[in-house]
């Protein structure tokens, strides 16, 4: 009987709560470091590759830790960035609400994995070798169930607490934090057409995962951290395997370079524009609208915080994410300030220009080396300057 009462109350080990802490710990970030190297920047967005005995131990992880089904992963991970932010989109906290996304991000991601449909259309180029197919897909609980008994062995009673915290931990940093604080709190360094965010500049914590807005921007990069005070732990992972050989980097953000004595637009800027088109209007908004609105608020006498925060922000993306009574209070706002509303319309115009529907690429050049013509004689010293530098824009090699 004491036998059985030790076991249970330790386990094989008998260990002290510091190891079964650093133990814990060490399990759930390799179950993180599987979720964002593996299944997210390799499976779904095809930005690095691993050496293949490499890749089966993070699938034999995945499925171990969570029984988590690659093909299923990626296919609601892809469905996400195609139908972001609408009602089709597994998990946006615009349609579900934060706090359903945040605490309730499993149940939406078992929901989304029920539609074979979407998990076909959105699932291809997956495992599907024999053991996919006989095993990690097709019993997907015995992978949590073996590490269950294990930690039983391992720890004793205190195994249980510790498989319960593993299968709640995953859920909750992926599916609830990153998916929904990560589309609703945050810094942005590019004004996609969705609502990421950043969530810190340091990803320690959740792989690189908490870069979100970054990775919208450029999704098949496998490097997240695109400025120079941010950092990426699942990239200094990635290098680390790349010089040990076991793993391949395919696609990285290129990074923009600004050409001296441009005096239009060329093939060599429409390249860069369209690669960089999140950070182009980004950069609009800074430099353009930004000072412009401050400086039509000094002059009347009034400072920004006249302004709804909400409403200033609402003018790097034309509004889009406002409701009906907003949208009218900023257009109100433009309208009585007529140096923000031509600049605003050069803005919705830009934003036309670098749609790629529209047209080829010479209509493309067209229109941006007119765009430019005009915005320089416009005699808005801050629109006229951006279009000197928008002319000269191409891409330069991405570094490491």
């Amino acid at each position: 009987m004491e036998t059985i009462l030790n076991f249970l109350n330790g386990g094989l080990l008998q260990t002290t709560w510091l190891v079964k802490v650093i133990y814990f710990f060490i399990v759930t970030q390799l179950t993180i470091f599987t979720v964002t190297l593996y299944l997210h920047r390799s499976q779904t967005h095809r930005g690095v590759d691993f050496q293949p005995v490499l890749a089966h131990l993070f699938r034999f992880w995945s499925w171990v830790s969570t029984g988590m089904v690659t093909k299923e992963w990626v296919a609601i991970h892809r469905k996400h960035h195609a139908k972001c932010e609408t009602e089709e989109d597994p998990h946006s906290p615009k349609f579900f609400g934060i706090q359903t996304v945040l605490w309730k991000g499993v149940d939406l991601y078992r929901v989304a994995s029920y539609d074979t449909a979407a998990i076909e259309k959105y699932g291809m180029g997956t495992p599907s070798d024999w053991i996919e197919r006989n095993l990690y897909a097709k019993h997907a609980y015995w992978g949590p169930t073996l590490m269950f008994i294990v930690n039983i062995a391992l720890f004793g009673i205190w195994g249980l607490a510790i498989s319960a915290l593993q299968m709640v931990w995953i859920p909750f940093w992926a599916a609830g934090v990153v998916n929904g604080v990560g589309h609703w709190w945050g810094y942005r360094n590019f004004e996609t057409a969705d609502m990421a965010t950043n969530l810190t500049p340091w990803g320690f914590f959740i792989g690189g995962e908490e870069l979100h807005n970054n990775h919208h921007a450029f999704p098949s990069s496998a490097k997240f951290a695109l400025r120079k005070f941010e950092f990426d732990i699942g990239w200094v992972a990635i290098r680390g395997f790349e010089m040990l050989g076991l793993a391949k980097v395919l696609r990285v953000a290129p990074s923009l370079d600004v050409r001296a004595n441009v005096q239009l637009p060329d093939a060599e800027t429409i390249k860069a524009v369209l690669s960089h088109r999140f950070e182009v209007m980004t950069d609009y908004f800074r430099s353009v609208i930004a000072p412009t609105l401050r400086e039509e608020a000094a002059s009347a006498g009034a400072g920004l915080k006249a302004i709804p925060r909400a409403l200033r922000k609402a003018l790097g993306n034309g509004g889009r994410w406002l409701d009906a009574h907003s949208r009218e209070r900023l257009q109100s706002l433009i309208e009585n300030r007529p140096t923000l509303r031509t600049v605003c319309d050069f803005r919705a115009r830009l934003a036309g220009v670098l749609e790629r529907s529209n047209g080829g690429a010479e209509t493309m050049l067209s229109n941006l080396q007119d765009w430019c013509r005009e915005a320089e004689a416009s005699g808005i010293q801050t629109l006229a300057a951006f279009a000197a530098r928008l002319r000269g824009y191409a891409l330069a090699p991405a570094r490491a």
